[in-house]
């Protein structure tokens, strides 16, 4: 192998670890946006709305886990992309090819899983008993300690529903 070829294949090689650079890059980026189960944060759209309160009594809080509906694909992509530049080490020829193959698929698999791992946490599913009557359950972020027996309000709006502590109650 004369110069000129060893150097071609050392920039190629740059451009993959460069590419893999970039696609963990936009997979950390992409994980920064992940929507919010907390009774405490609201949208932007949100702020300003109006919402209807009603007063409640906690009688049941169970430990739920929050999944996202699905993956953006980035942990897919980002994973391969890092397995195909891992595969490309390895021997020359037809093998080399292969592990490149190889180390794509096996790489883009676990990319999703550890994506689909970030896109978990521990939430709380609270019933409440409405001072008028109605018994209503609701899904969010364990992010604030709610209890059985505890006087709550449970708040509606803009397709969201959450339970935050009475003010003032104890």
């Amino acid at each position: 192998m004369n110069k000129s070829t060893a150097r071609l294949l050392k920039s190629g090689a740059r451009q993959y670890a460069l590419s893999g650079l970039l696609v963990l890059l936009a997979v950390g980026l992409a994980g920064c946006s992940t929507p919010s189960a907390s009774s405490k944060v609201y949208t932007y759209s949100q702020a300003q709305s109006e919402q209807i309160v009603r007063n409640g009594t906690v009688t049941n809080v169970r430990s739920i886990v929050i999944q996202q509906d699905k993956t953006s694909g980035a942990g897919m992509v980002a994973g391969g992309a890092l397995g195909g530049v891992a595969g490309s080490a390895v021997g020359g020829g037809v093998g080399r090819d292969l592990a490149i193959v190889g180390g794509a698929i096996l790489g883009a698999l676990v990319g999703n899983k550890v994506e689909e791992g970030m896109g978990k946490s521990d939430g709380l599913e609270i019933t409440v008993r409405l001072d008028n009557g109605e018994t209503r359950v609701i899904a969010q972020a364990a992010d604030e300690p709610i209890t059985v027996g505890q006087r709550v309000q449970v708040i509606s709006g803009t397709g969201v529903t959450r339970v935050a502590p009475m003010p003032g109650a104890r």
